[in-house]
């Protein structure tokens, strides 16, 4: 699988970036981003990656106040970092900041998850994790099926600019907990690890 970027034109500012991501025609059923301001077009998902996500979901909802919402393909705006980005679940509890049909802020997130696939594990592992960071949302869980010392689950909070504190970290088969407001163990022994 390949990743196809475009680079941002010198000089473009954002608003212009954002337009350009939101009118282009895309190919269907791949996943569009702005990292760092370069538009990545990145294949959908593979099965193993949507079981993970789907798992994680359900957990969450059975713990997150009703009107909070759970996304799995909403795109979020880190203008700080140059980037749009579309995490593989968002828990969302602002339904008043709609500000625009195509994305929402990502300070107001209380919880961003991505699930590592073998073509993207390096921007979730560095160039997510340091715009969430800035973003300042509360909570990053990153499930890395392509870490280098075997599948783990890494818990992130405490942001301080482009920078998270790890507060966790298990191999898939061990259990992970959320912290408030969540207050929520995740056994990652459901997760597939290939």
């Amino acid at each position: 699988m390949t990743v196809v970027a475009v680079s941002e034109h010198p000089g473009r500012r954002w608003d212009d970036l954002v337009r350009f991501w939101e009118e282009m025609e895309w190919p269907e059923g791949s996943k569009v981003e702005i990292i760092e301001g370069i538009v990545t077009v990145s294949p959908a998902p593979g099965l193993q990656h949507n079981v993970i996500a789907e798992r994680m979901q359900r957990l969450l909802y059975s713990v997150i106040p009703q009107d909070w919402e759970i996304f799995q393909t909403q795109a979020i705006a880190v203008p700080a970092r140059s980037g749009m980005l579309i995490p593989d679940l968002l828990v969302y509890p602002d339904r008043e900041s709609r500000e625009s049909d195509t994305h929402l802020p990502a300070a107001l997130a209380e919880l961003v998850v991505e699930v590592t696939s073998a073509y993207n594990a390096r921007r979730d592992r560095i160039d997510k994790l340091a715009a969430y960071a800035i973003a300042d949302v509360p909570l990053y869980l990153l499930a890395d099926r392509w870490a280098p010392d075997g599948p783990t689950v890494t818990l992130f909070g405490e942001p301080h600019g482009d920078v998270y504190r790890p507060l966790d970290s298990v191999k898939f088969g061990e259990p992970i907990k959320l912290p408030a407001p969540f207050d929520l163990v995740i056994d990652t022994a459901e997760f597939p690890d290939s």
